[in-house]
């Protein structure tokens, strides 16, 4: 059964909105970031990495599925017209945070690079690290340039996030 024009129209709404569509890149990669280091072994500084990721991954979640239900009102102390620069000082946060991932992430991902190699056959994380690192990095860059388009919002005094 084919689906419904309307369920397909409102859809096709949903995906002409740059700021949706960035906040579901954030979750995917967020998600594909924890994923990757959660089904592995880790260690030491890697317990920091899958916090940063978990934490603004369900910070981002919270965030966009207010937003999607248009109830950033109900929100006490960072809602109603504080809701974008809140989406702004969150975007910008987890921007840092991210950078400090990538720099943990390369540093693992260089320090098991030994094990890289055909003859090598016991159980290394250097793909996994490698992974990781790109996630990182991806997940950096959608919050950075979120967060560029949400101060150039707020700079032309727009109240709310679309």
């Amino acid at each position: 059964m084919p689906p419904q024009p309307q369920v397909k129209r409102s859809f096709l709404e949903f995906l002409k909105n740059f700021v949706r569509i960035v906040r579901v890149l954030q979750i995917l990669l967020g998600a594909g970031l924890w994923v990757t280091i959660a089904a592995n072994k880790y260690e030491g500084s890697i317990h920091y990495v899958l916090f940063v990721a978990v934490l603004f991954w369900l910070l981002t979640l919270a965030i966009f599925i207010i937003t999607l239900l248009d109830k950033q009102d109900l929100v006490p102390i960072v809602g109603g017209e504080r809701w974008l620069l809140s989406n702004v000082i969150h975007d910008i946060a987890a921007t840092l945070l991210y950078l400090s991932t990538i720099g943990i992430m390369i540093y693992k991902t260089e320090k098991n690079s030994y094990c890289n190699l055909d003859l090598y056959k016991h159980h290394c994380l250097y793909k996994v690290y490698l992974t990781a690192s790109v996630f990182a990095c991806l997940t950096a860059s959608v919050y950075l340039l979120s967060a560029i388009y949400g101060s150039c919002r707020k700079c032309r005094g727009e109240r709310t996030v679309v």
